[in-house]
């Protein structure tokens, strides 16, 4: 009981849509129907500005942290159940309850949940993304070749349990997955590139 409680949680927390809930109270509009339509912390800044963006991205990475934080805890460290915390905790984040399961790519809540599993990896990949980022100015370029390699690097560097890799490859597939709107505009030319100083008043 206490492992499925453990999961339920994971994607309870994960379903809680930072994003949205921050933009309804400071403006009053649903984000979902701004921008790219998505709740996570680049639309808010594209939308409403790099102040909440920030707050939505501190926000949404800690739910994940949290998420398999409290599974090691229910669990005893149990690091099969852990892994699927992290999994649960993206796909609350990108198939919300609350939102009627319309959510986000999941990047903020997989960094979060990953930074508590595997840090090194996951700081591998993150140079990974500030690099392709900062060369093309597509935050969907970097979250997907990020999330591509992802498992790669939990391979070379930890050589970890089947459960863990499994996990991993699991999360860096789901991330590129839920970016195939973003491939489609890349193709097209017509993907928006990324401005840090976000909504201009």
């Amino acid at each position: 009981m206490t492992p499925a409680l453990a999961l339920l949680a994971a994607y309870t927390v994960g379903a809680v849509p930072f994003g949205y809930l921050l933009v309804l109270w400071k403006t009053g509009r649903d984000v979902r129907t701004i921008g790219s339509g998505n709740i996570g912390a680049t639309n808010v800044v594209r939308t409403t500005g790099r102040a909440l963006g920030i707050v939505t991205l501190v926000l949404d990475i800690a739910k994940g942290f949290f998420a398999v934080w409290l599974a090691a805890r229910l669990t005893s460290g149990n690091l099969l159940w852990m892994s699927l915390a992290a999994l649960a905790v993206m796909a609350g984040h990108a198939f919300p309850v609350f939102l009627k399961f319309r959510g986000g790519k999941a990047v903020a809540s997989f960094i979060g949940a990953f930074l508590y599993l595997t840090p090194l990896p996951l700081a591998a990949v993150l140079v990974v993304f500030i690099v392709s980022v900062a060369v093309t100015r597509y935050i969907s370029v970097g979250s997907v070749l990020a999330g591509g390699s992802f498992p790669l690097a939990v391979w070379i560097i930890l050589h970890p349990p089947a459960s863990l890799l499994a996990a991993a490859l699991l999360a860096g597939a789901f991330i590129v997955w839920r970016h195939k709107s973003n491939i489609e505009r890349l193709r097209a030319g017509k993907e928006h590139t990324f401005s840090f100083g976000g909504r201009r008043s």
